[in-house]
């Protein structure tokens, strides 16, 4: 009896034994899916991340190439204002020349009207001209003398025009 006591404790142990083998298997099995599942999802956010970073690449790229564009339009621009700048310049000092010559030929024409001339050299605009001071200005053919068929007054710049 001894004997099939020991081989009932010993079957028991045995059975005890496969039970916690069984258990053991069964965790390691269930671990590696685990492992093997978190793994692709691993492989998965990181294949996500690399086509976000070629996306961004892209889009990074594509802003680099219109700040460019941007960059040398407005240096186009700079360029084109810097010589418009400098021809406002020139024709305010031209304009006002000219303004000072039609000021100096109208007072001398006014003094000579009203017979102040005193035997002075006072010229109107026809004898200016023809004394050969004139160099084309006044010339009546000037498309700048009659604008629209009417006579012009001095031409006055703003000061808006110097908020540049």
């Amino acid at each position: 009896m001894a004997s099939s006591s020991g081989n009932s404790a010993g079957s028991e142990g045995g059975d005890l034994q496969n039970v916690m083998d069984q258990r053991k298997r069964k965790r390691m099995l269930s671990n590696r899916e685990s492992a093997r599942r978190s793994r692709m999802r691993k492989q998965k956010h990181l294949d996500d991340l690399m086509a976000q970073v070629n996306q961004l690449k892209r889009e990074n790229g594509q802003i680099l190439t219109s700040v460019n564009v941007t960059n040398q339009h407005y240096v186009h621009v700079e360029a084109d204002n810097s010589v418009l700048r400098a021809q406002m310049m020139e024709l305010t000092h031209r304009l006002q020349s000219l303004n000072e010559i039609l000021n100096y030929i109208n007072s001398s024409a006014e003094i000579a009207a009203a017979g102040g001339g005193g035997g002075s050299c006072v010229f109107g605009a026809e004898e200016f001209q023809h004394q050969g001071f004139a160099d084309g200005f006044l010339n009546n053919n000037n498309p700048w003398n009659n604008i629209g068929g009417i006579n012009q007054h001095p031409i006055m710049a703003s000061a808006e025009m110097f908020d540049y």
